[in-house]
C-alpha cells in the first residue's frame, strides 16, 4: 500500500494581504504547522502535492499575472513533487490529481491549506466522495471572516464550523501534532 499523500492547497502570496479578503484572518500557525508536514513527508520520501489557484479574474491576488499568484515564501513543490495547477475551488476539477493518485495507488490523503471555507472543503469533499480516506489537518489552514444578512461571523467561527462540517462525513479532523505523533 502506498504512503498518504500530503495535500498543501493555496499557499500563496494573495493571501498574505488580509484586508482583500474581509481580513482578520484566524491561525497564525497555519504556515509553520504546513511547513511541519510537509518537512516530515520529504524527510519519508512520501507524496507531496502542491495545489496554485489560479483565477480567472484579473482582479484577483490570485491571477497568474499578479504578483499573488506566487507560493508563500518557503512553499512550493521541490524536484520530484506534484504541482497542480486549478482555476476551480476544488484541486480535483480541471486537473490531473485524481489520475496521479490512482496511478500511485494512494489511498489516504492528509490535507490542509488556504481557505478552510473555500478550496479546502470542497477538495476535501470531493477526496472523500471519490473515496479517499481524508485527514484533514485544522490548525494547518485557515479561515476568513464571512458577512450575510447583516450578520458578521469571525474567521475562527468559520473555521470551526466549516470543520465540524466536514469532520465524520468527508473526512476526519485532526491537528499537526497528532499527525506528526502518529507517522
Amino acid at each position: 500500500m502506498a504512503a498518504p499523500a500530503l495535500i498543501l492547497i493555496d499557499f500563496q502570496k494573495g493571501f498574505d494581504d488580509q484586508g482583500a479578503w474581509g481580513g482578520p484572518r484566524n491561525n497564525d500557525g497555519a504556515e509553520s504547522n504546513a511547513l511541519a508536514l510537509a518537512d516530515a513527508w520529504r524527510h519519508r520520501g512520501w507524496p507531496v502535492v502542491w495545489v496554485q489557484h489560479a483565477s480567472h479574474s484579473k482582479a484577483s491576488p490570485l491571477n497568474q499575472t499578479a504578483p499573488g499568484f506566487a507560493f508563500k515564501d518557503g512553499f512550493g513543490p521541490l524536484d520530484g513533487e506534484k504541482h497542480i495547477i486549478k482555476h476551480e475551488n476544488s484541486a480535483f476539477v480541471g486537473t490531473d490529481l485524481d489520475v496521479f493518485l490512482r496511478r500511485s495507488g494512494v489511498t489516504e490523503l492528509v490535507i490542509c491549506g488556504i481557505t478552510t471555507e473555500h478550496c479546502v472543503s470542497t477538495t476535501t469533499r470531493m477526496a472523500g466522495n471519490f473515496g479517499f480516506s481524508v485527514r484533514l489537518v485544522g490548525d494547518a489552514g485557515h479561515a476568513w471572516p464571512k458577512t450575510r444578512g447583516g450578520v458578521r461571523y469571525d474567521a475562527q467561527t468559520i473555521h470551526d464550523t466549516e470543520l465540524a462540517i466536514l469532520d465524520g462525513e468527508f473526512a476526519t479532523v485532526v491537528n499537526t501534532a497528532d499527525v506528526l505523533k502518529d507517522l
